[in-house]
C-alpha cells in the first residue's frame, strides 16, 4: 500500500490512484455511510477523501502510523468539516404552536392497558366475597361501617376481607408503575 501512494507521491500514477480507490473507496464509503451519511453523501465524501490523498500523497510519514489510519483519519476530517459546513437551522413547520394532541402517546397507552389487565386478573383472582367488599368499597366508596351494614356482616370481618384482599391485590400487582 505504501508503496501506491509513494508512486502516487513521486510521479501522479493514475494507475496506482486506480488500484488504492479500487481498495479504499469502498471502504471509506462505508465507515461514511456507518457514520449517518446515505449513499450519495458517502459516495462524495469517498472521493473527497481520496483526491485529498492524491493531493497530499507526500506528506504521509509511514513512521507516524498506518496508511489506513492516515485515509481514515482525512476521511473523518472531511466528514467533520462537511458537518459544519451544512446548515443546522430549521424553519419549523407551520401549525407549531397548535395544541398537542390530548390522547395519550402510544407507549402510555400500552403501559395503562397492561395496569387494567394486571389489575383486572388480580381482582378476578379474589374469593367472591373479597371481591364483593373491594368492589363496593371502590365502587360505590363506602366506608368499612357501611359495608358491613349493607352485607350484614361484622365490621371486623369487613376489615380483614379487605385487609386480606390488599394484601393479595398487592401482591398480583408487584413492580407495576
Amino acid at each position: 500500500m505504501a508503496n501506491l501512494l509513494r508512486r502516487i507521491a513521486e510521479r501522479a500514477d493514475p494507475a496506482a490512484f486506480r488500484e488504492l480507490y479500487e481498495i479504499y473507496g469502498p471502504r471509506v464509503k462505508a465507515y461514511m455511510m456507518r457514520k449517518g451519511a446515505d449513499a450519495g453523501t458517502a459516495e462524495d465524501l469517498a472521493q473527497e477523501t481520496l483526491l485529498t490523498v492524491w493531493r497530499k500523497a507526500a506528506l504521509y510519514a509511514g513512521d507516524k502510523g498506518s496508511m489506513t489510519t492516515w485515509v481514515f483519519a482525512i476521511a473523518r476530517n472531511i466528514r467533520i468539516d462537511r458537518l459544519r459546513r451544512e446548515a443546522v437551522w430549521q424553519e419549523l413547520p407551520e401549525g407549531r404552536l397548535a395544541e398537542a394532541s390530548g390522547e395519550p402517546l402510544p407507549d402510555e397507552a400500552m403501559a395503562e392497558k397492561e395496569r387494567q389487565q394486571r389489575v383486572q386478573t388480580a381482582l378476578s383472582g379474589l374469593p367472591a366475597e373479597q371481591r364483593q367488599v373491594v368492589a363496593l368499597a371502590y365502587l360505590e366508596g363506602l366506608s368499612h361501617s357501611e359495608l358491613a351494614s349493607r352485607l350484614n356482616l361484622p365490621l371486623g370481618t369487613v376489615k380483614s376481607r379487605m385487609r386480606i384482599a390488599y394484601r393479595k391485590i398487592r401482591a398480583a400487582l408487584e413492580g407495576l408503575e
